[in-house]
């Protein structure tokens, strides 16, 4: 058999992957300072949630490639309460924020064409790249006294090749929310070499300080194409529920939507069920919401406490989402590092995994439960 050299990963388990498998085989306790999903991190959802899956309108086929009409109304409602006026003709709906990727990845590029990809970040877009036949290049965040973007190294990583920039608002792992100045910079950028902004708003719901809610891209940008992708995975912590979006705004918005109609005709991968029952979830995010910002904000606080009397480990500004970003001492390989903690039963992530350089840094998740989180930072702290 031939197989298509796109896939030709290299898919072998790492040393570190591996022994913390074999610690959990062994039935060995391990906090997790990875958590990343909602589902499994002891929150309460609503007793009826599924409910809403028991629609009658869902057993009548609408194949509309945008997706149900009172499905793309609650996206509406959604950015309207964000204070942002969006049309649901402006909405195409997907399975996933990957699916939206994939979707405006075949929508901007040729094959061979560039993506532009802020570093550091979430490790999502090499695959998909590599399966639509596009390329990343990566544009530096940099860290001076909180995140910012590199407007010029941004523009040194444009090629004639380049069609869109990437922005995750806020990034994760490093929690930074685009700021105007930063938002006028990228606006340059694309009117000068003519390209789109992809905008990622899955963390934009949870904000530190919630007085400074940091405004939605989906409200455009003057002369950029931009697109907007989002979903109820972060939104209201149901990523088993397969349910996201792509809002598109800015000039030949209506000529992206009718090409995107297509690309979503060709799949049609949205289920009925799920489409009836987003109106429904969206509205009732706040129960989900005001947990997991209660959880963060209060492990956020608890690691500042523990960190309060330390030398070498230090926190650095994070203003929303569900990580954090340490600084430590660079005196050896981080993966050592986390092998040494794994040992100790702590399980966390190495600084590389998100772009960071391969000493120094450790990234670990708000989302773990408070009594877990505590221990592990005190582990962490100990080594």
């Amino acid at each position: 058999m031939q197989f298509s050299q796109r896939t030709n990963w290299n898919t072998e388990e790492t040393d570190l992957a591996r022994a913390h498998r074999e610690r959990l085989r062994a039935g060995l306790p391990t906090i997790d300072l990875t958590a990343s999903n909602p589902t499994r991190c002891g929150f309460e959802y609503p007793a009826d949630l599924l409910d809403a899956l028991r629609n009658p309108r869902a057993l009548d086929y609408d194949p509309d490639p945008r997706g149900m009409l009172l499905a793309r109304e609650a996206v509406s409602a959604y950015y309207a309460d964000h204070g942002a006026q969006v049309s649901p003709h402006q909405v195409i709906l997907t399975t996933s924020t990957s699916e939206a990727y994939s979707y405006l990845f075949r929508l901007l590029c040729d094959p061979g064409s560039e993506i532009l990809v802020p570093q550091p970040g979430y490790p999502l877009f090499d695959f998909l790249a590599a399966l639509d036949d596009v390329r990343l290049q990566t544009a530096p965040l940099v860290y001076d006294h909180g995140w910012q973007i590199d407007p010029e190294g941004f523009r040194r990583a444009i090629t004639p090749a380049t069609r869109a920039i990437v922005l995750v608002h806020p990034n994760n792992p490093t929690g930074h929310f685009t700021r105007t100045w930063e938002a006028r910079e990228l606006a340059a950028l694309c009117r000068e070499h003519n390209l789109s902004l992809i905008v990622d708003e899955v963390f934009l719901d949870y904000p530190f300080d919630p007085a400074n809610r940091p405004a939605t891209f989906a409200a455009g940008l003057e002369g950029v194409p931009v697109f907007v992708v989002s979903g109820l995975s972060k939104i209201c912590g149901l990523p088993q529920m397969k349910a996201a979006w792509i809002v598109a705004t800015g000039p030949e918005r209506t000529a992206a939507l009718d090409r995107l109609e297509v690309i979503a005709d060709t799949f049609l991968s949205m289920n009925a069920p799920v489409q009836t029952a987003l109106p429904a979830w969206l509205a009732g995010r706040a129960t989900i919401q005001q947990q997991i910002l209660a959880r963060v904000t209060a492990n956020l606080a608890e690691l500042d406490r523990q960190l309060a009397g330390d030398r070498i480990v230090r926190r650095l500004i994070v203003e929303g989402g569900w990580y954090a970003v340490l600084r430590i001492a660079a005196v050896q390989p981080d993966e050592v590092t986390v092998r040494r903690l794994l040992d100790l039963g702590v399980w966390i992530h190495p600084g590389h995994f998100f772009g960071l350089p391969p000493s120094g840094w450790l990234v670990l998740s708000l989302l773990t439960p408070e009594p877990d989180f505590r221990k592990g930072v005190n582990t962490l702290l100990t080594i």
